[in-house]
């Protein structure tokens, strides 16, 4: 039960157990071919990428108070890791994990946190779109049988050249597995007639029975008749998950690596843990203001809190073996989609991981990786829906141009890129809205004639100076002017002197001037300006808060 504390509704980890149990196994089987896939792109172990997402779940999972944030392994860090890897030993590497998460577990003590809630919210949408159009252009052909690129990746370029276009151009000349095909027609029909109708006529059940559940139990069986009747169309290994399989308990435990301390003094490992800490964290952000975009209760989670719980994770992720840990996108949005309400489906999803990587490895590697595929589109779809670039664009360009670009930033390039360009168009959304709401200028009428009156805005800056410096050069000559600043607060000394500029070829052109100020208005009076000029900064009564001498 949801309990009211404060005029908030607080969730209890266990409120909502019928709903976290089935998501978490949707989260399942959505994580583990992107930990697999990741771990291959990296060039590390397949179990480095496993290990990441057990820690990211069980241990980040627990920490962190994010209701739908789900965090293993991510695609950012990927070129880094292989980078690194290229440079040094797979044990070296994971003591720079360590630093990494050490050093995150400062940012969140030094509350850093804050940082996220920087990003526009134009940006953070544009996110979404671009991580749901990325997601569906990357899976389409894992969904024909074409599984040339890893799963997970999010790149445009890929590491051999290959890019997202190209893959698919090639896809199409003959690359389709027909078996692929298949189990890819069942899983669509199947996610189809849960979402459209049996989640709508039959809620108490099928919102429990989950759709991509019986998409993975589906396309094991269908493997299992291809396989005993028509050959021709089971798909091969090549096709299907691919988790290591100990022999042993023995070695099981073989699978893990640890760190090597020995090189604690080495330069080069600290360098390698700032940049993981400083990309990791904010993935991390940037995923958390998404993820809290998704949920439908509004929680808002404690940034600061989530950079300690990442370093948590990374610290014991790096000790025994793992990949670098963030929050992630697709997996926290496939959690939420799923129906998710707590943290709980996040920690039973690692839980879940370790149970079959350990027990039931065999049963992993029966997966299609066509039916997955189908399942991660369907995420893909929900988070780029044709609505959302419609209302966006309703709210005007000052929303859709960040938005778009920074979709077209993600797709064609990657995240990171995307959302920096999304960031610094809304920067300079802001610097246009800035230049163009300094002041506003209309005629009076009043004491026997006609004047003009600029009232300038709360705060003027010197981003404001061109455009008053403009307005004040379309003054027409044998006009009164009265420039009204007695509703600000602050101006920059650069806007005061373009006025005091003003002011002095103004006699010239038969302007007179009225400076209204507060400390002028308070007393009752306006200094009026029009020969003796050079009285005018002594003349003036000045609030050095409002008008620097």
């Amino acid at each position: 039960m949801a309990k009211i504390e404060r005029g908030r509704i607080k969730y209890g980890i266990f409120s909502h157990i019928k709903q976290d149990i089935p998501s978490s196994i949707v989260v399942l089987f959505v994580a583990l071919p992107l930990c697999l896939g990741i771990a291959l792109a990296s060039g590390a172990p397949l179990f480095s990428g496993l290990i990441a997402g057990i820690v990211g779940g069980m241990v980040v999972g627990s920490i962190s108070d994010s209701a739908h944030g789900v965090s293993g392994p991510a695609a950012g860090l990927a070129v880094v890791v292989f980078e690194a890897l290229r440079s040094m030993s797979f044990e070296i590497f994971l003591l720079a994990v360590v630093i990494g998460g050490v050093l995150q577990i400062i940012l969140g003590l030094a509350r850093a946190g804050i940082i996220g809630y920087f990003f526009p919210s134009a940006v953070i949408k544009g996110m979404l779109a671009g991580i749901g159009i990325i997601i569906i252009l990357k899976q389409i052909p894992h969904a024909f049988g074409y599984d040339k690129e890893w799963m997970g990746s999010d790149s445009f370029v890929q590491l051999d050249g290959e890019n997202t276009f190209t893959l698919l151009w090639k896809l199409f000349l003959g690359h389709v597995t027909p078996g692929a095909v298949l189990i890819a027609a069942i899983s669509v029909a199947i996610l189809l007639l849960w979402e459209l109708y049996l989640t709508k006529k039959h809620q108490n059940v099928f919102k429990l029975i989950q759709g991509p559940i019986v998409v993975v139990a589906a396309a094991i069986c269908c493997q299992f008749v291809t396989k005993s009747y028509f050959p021709q169309y089971a798909v091969g290994p090549e096709h299907l998950v691919s988790v290591p399989i100990a022999g042993s308990i023995s070695s099981f435990f073989d699978l893990f690596t640890f760190p090597d301390f020995s090189q604690f003094g080495n330069k080069e490992v600290y360098i390698l843990g700032v940049t993981i800490a400083i990309v990791a964290s904010l993935e991390t952000l940037l995923c958390v203001e998404a993820t809290d975009k998704l949920d439908t209760h509004k929680r808002v989670t404690s940034t600061n809190r989530e950079l300690f719980a990442q370093g948590a994770g990374n610290i014991l992720s790096g000790m025994i073996g793992g990949l670098p840990i963030t929050q992630v996108i697709v997996r926290s949005s496939a959690n939420h989609q799923a129906g998710s309400r707590t943290k709980l489906s996040a920690i039973l999803h690692g839980a879940l991981m370790l149970i079959c990587v350990a027990l039931l490895p065999s049963v992993l590697n029966l997966i299609p990786l066509s039916a997955l595929a189908c399942i991660l589109i369907m995420v893909g779809y929900k988070l780029s829906k044709p609505s959302l670039f419609i209302q966006t664009y309703k709210l005007g360009w000052n929303q859709f141009l960040p938005f778009i670009v920074t979709i077209l930033g993600i797709v064609f390039v990657d995240l990171l890129v995307g959302l920096g360009l999304g960031c610094c168009v809304g920067a300079a959304v802001v610097l246009i809205r800035n230049y163009k709401n300094s002041h506003f200028l209309h005629m009076e009428t009043g004491n026997g004639g006609e004047q003009l009156r600029m009232t300038l805005a709360e705060d003027v800056n010197f981003l404001n100076k061109g455009a008053i410096i403009k307005e004040l050069a379309r003054i027409p000559g044998m006009t009164n002017l009265t420039i009204d600043m007695s509703k600000c607060s602050s101006i920059d000394y650069d806007v005061r002197e373009a006025i005091e500029d003003f002011i002095k070829s103004a006699s010239g052109r038969d302007i007179n001037v009225t400076l209204k100020h507060p400390l002028a208005e308070t007393n009752g009076k306006e200094e009026i300006y029009s020969k003796k000029l050079d009285k005018w900064v002594l003349a003036l009564p000045v609030r050095k808060d409002v008008l620097p001498v």
